[in-house]
């Protein structure tokens, strides 16, 4: 794996932000970050006394230095002190994105302004950005300040937040993260908190959590950028890296010192693992949604807060499509099953659905029915098991006013906070594995991120692992401490499905 990330950027000769802090954030997320230096500043905690741009014959030598031999897989791009940096490093660019074998995806951190106020570029740069470089950027993360002097869009709210993001995206850039840490609201809570915003192939991502009340804030934006970049070097989607990129940015906020006798700088930390250091997501329906005067759907429902489960470990979980497979699992012992259907009429999904609910309660096991929460809640099933495209349409209020659990399905960070706003009875995390059951195509999680996600998530619910598991991987699987492990085909397609059911039990309670 291709795990190298350059950063073109200037020296902090105070260690706090550009380049020193870069690698110090890239690092913590376990990618080599290599360098090419813009520009020597002359800076410490009380601000920048001096910016001394590097020539362009001696950043073009260290971009060819490293092409010959360190290829990287994510190039961040950080001060860029004048128009002719810009017009080289955008050559350079296109050059890689042109011939390269594997282009590279560039990040761009805008750094006009500093934390402190001070001013990194010249003036005339804002025009050489906008028709040299940003038409070859694949993720620009400007802050609020760096948005205005860009766009010329004042953020006074969500409307003028997306129509800036539109205008970058207009210019050439693919996505656009606004970093909100400078970004206040006239009114309500919003003016106690900090709101991030991504907009990425026409979607929208908003992020918000109550401001780190700290001055120790040197290089917050250079970080950020930086663990954006490093998390996309990992095969993170850009939405993920937005979430963890907040969350460690939070965490060293609250660790941040001084070394000076001015401003500190954010503190390099490590992969966040605290839940309490995560962004709130932020969606139409939510009290924070609601005080960004987000325009809310009228079928959104915002419920949360569902039934629990008996048992914090749900054990063996078995996915199945039929009445007879269901029997056969809560015969040998299965205590949690699901009912998976597709292509049934409404007729036929009735009588199933309420023969499944019949058989459930008669062995006395924990069985969700797959999608279908009407018929769920017409026959009392035990619970209901939606995926993410599922949060918008299905009457949560109605799922919860019945009784009925509620399991939700996530892939990724950000769907994992998402489902957090709810409250479920359950969290799964999948795909850990590729899968013929479905298309899983850029949602593999695999057992590195699984690690992660269930310390998050396992003191407030029972969580499940989903996808591609097999008697061979359970054993692994179980080991990163998740609560249950649903299987499919494991079962099903077993040439003696009662051997495979033990031997699955047996790796589960192994953990």
């Amino acid at each position: 794996m291709n795990n190298l990330v350059w950063t073109i950027a200037g020296s902090d000769s105070g260690g706090g932000a550009g380049i020193q802090a870069d690698i110090k954030a890239m690092q913590s997320f376990g990618v080599h970050g290599c360098t090419a230096i813009t520009a020597l500043t002359a800076q410490n905690s009380l601000g920048v006394e001096a910016i001394n741009a590097v020539s362009t014959d001696i950043i073009e030598s260290q971009l060819l230095a490293l092409e010959k031999d360190m290829q990287a897989k994510v190039i961040k791009i950080g001060m860029l002190a004048n128009v002719q940096q810009i017009q080289l490093i955008s050559e350079h660019i296109r050059h890689y994105k042109a011939k390269w074998a594997t282009p590279p995806v560039v990040v761009y951190d805008p750094v006009a302004i500093a934390s402190s106020g001070d001013s990194l570029t010249e003036e005339d740069t804002v025009s050489a950005i906008k028709e040299c470089l940003l038409p070859l950027v694949d993720v620009i993360t400007p802050n609020t300040h760096e948005t205005q002097l860009l766009t010329g869009v004042y953020l006074i709210g969500p409307s003028a937040v997306q129509a800036a993001a539109n205008k970058l995206i207009q210019w050439g850039a693919k996505a656009v993260v606004i970093k909100g840490g400078h970004w206040d609201y006239p009114s309500g809570y919003c003016i106690d908190y900090c709101i991030n915003h991504l907009t990425e192939n026409g979607e929208q991502y908003w992020l918000g959590n109550e401001k780190v009340h700290t001055p120790h804030n040197h290089g917050t934006g250079c970080s950020m950028a930086s663990v954006i970049a490093a998390c996309l070097a990992k095969d993170y989607p850009l939405k993920d890296a937005f979430i963890l990129a907040k969350a460690y940015i939070n965490q060293g906020l609250k660790a941040a010192v001084r070394y000076g006798e001015g401003i500190g700088p954010v503190a390099q930390t490590a992969f966040p693992i605290n839940l309490a250091d995560y962004p709130q997501v932020i969606e139409p329906g939510s009290w924070l949604g609601d005080e960004l005067d987000f325009d809310v759907p009228l079928e959104f429902n915002m419920a949360a807060d569902f039934a629990r489960c008996e048992t914090n470990s749900l054990g063996l979980y078995a996915v199945v499509d039929s009445i007879d497979w269901l029997e056969r699992c809560f015969q040998q012992g299965i205590q949690t099953a699901q009912l998976r259907v597709k292509d049934k009429t409404e007729t036929e999904l009735d009588t199933l659905i309420a023969q499944a609910v019949e058989l459930g309660k008669h062995y006395q096991a924990q069985l969700f029915i797959n999608d279908h929460w009407q018929l769920a809640i017409k026959h009392g099933a035990y619970g209901v098991h939606l995926g993410q495209e599922d949060l918008t349409h299905a009457n949560l209020a109605a799922i919860k006013q019945a009784g009925l659990r509620l399991g939700l399905s996530t892939h990724g960070f950000y769907e994992m906070l998402r489902a957090h706003n709810y409250r479920p009875s359950y969290m799964a995390f999948g795909a850990i594995y590729a899968t013929t059951t479905k298309d899983m195509s850029g949602q593999i999680q695999g057992l590195e991120k699984l690690s992660k996600f269930v310390p998050l998530m396992q003191d407030d619910y029972p969580t499940v692992a989903i996808g591609g598991i097999d008697l061979a991987r359970a054993t692994a699987v179980a080991s990163t401490g998740v609560g249950s492990v649903a299987v499919v085909r494991a079962i099903t397609q077993a040439d003696d499905y009662v051997q495979a059911i033990n031997e699955l039990q047996a790796a589960v309670r192994k953990k």
